[in-house]
């Protein structure tokens, strides 16, 4: 028996609970018919993917941007077929990931199931900050912003804090680039400023590149979330609400 769930795979209940929930009980029931059917000789484990899959789920949340940067759905099918093949007497009440199972086999070529080669792949984002990142997963381009030019860009975005914006948002907002901090007011003053980001309603943690990225279109708030470049701390309802702001920053840059 094999079950897509994972001990590993289960981070932050915040905007997941009934998913994350489900899971446990999935990784429990693992554990327990481990030990109900080992003596008939039944093997019962669990597969989880180590990075996002081009699934239907995965193009609804985050679209062609999220899709390029998904393993294909053979990953998981490969692992699964070896995971099967394995001795059910001995290998039972496992919590597998995809890439670490066919590391194993000997496969050493994994391009082979990159959805859009030469794309930075995007770690499944159930698995949290704790699962080691592979080489894989990372971005050989420099950040496209850093230092005075983030306060640059921030000045251009200062003409879109109108009264209109103000009554239709209605938040504190901050963005944390982990060197520096901006805080949009959206409830009175409609400034932008740096700060500590301390009170705000919604807190956004990323790296600049992935914050022009997110400006410019080329990839969706619920994608850059999904897939791990994207945190965000605070109320996720009234984050969606940014979204518009986002497309409007467009026009700045």
């Amino acid at each position: 028996l094999l079950m897509i769930s994972g001990v590993k795979a289960v981070v932050s209940t915040q905007s997941t609970g009934a998913y994350t929930m489900a899971k446990y009980g999935m990784s429990m029931c693992v554990l327990g018919h481990a030990e109900e059917f080992r003596d008939y000789g039944i093997g019962v484990n669990a597969i989880w993917p180590a990075t996002a899959i081009a699934t239907a789920a995965i193009d609804m949340l985050g679209g062609d941007a999220m899709m390029r940067t998904s393993r294909k759905p053979e990953i998981m099918a490969d692992a699964a077929y070896a995971m099967l093949s394995r001795d059910p007497k001995t290998f039972t009440g496992n919590f597998c990931i995809d890439e670490e199972v066919l590391k194993e086999e000997g496969v050493t070529d994994f391009d082979q199931y990159h959805n859009c080669p030469g794309e930075a792949l995007s770690p499944d984002f159930f698995l949290g900050d704790d699962y080691p990142v592979p080489e894989s997963y990372t971005s050989n381009e420099p950040f496209k912003l850093g230092g005075d030019k983030i306060a640059a860009m921030m000045s251009k975005f200062q003409p879109l804090m109108t009264p209109e914006i103000i009554s239709k948002t209605g938040i504190l907002f901050a963005i944390d680039f982990g060197d520096k901090t901006y805080v949009f007011d959206l409830k009175d003053s409609g400034t932008i400023s740096e700060g500590s980001g301390e009170g705000a309603d919604v807190t956004f943690q990323m790296s600049p590149d992935v914050f022009v990225k997110v400006v410019k279109g080329e990839i969706q708030t619920t994608a850059a979330f999904m897939s791990g470049q994207m945190k965000i701390k605070g109320n996720l309802m009234e984050a969606m609400k940014l979204e518009s702001l986002f497309k409007k920053m467009k026009t700045q840059l």
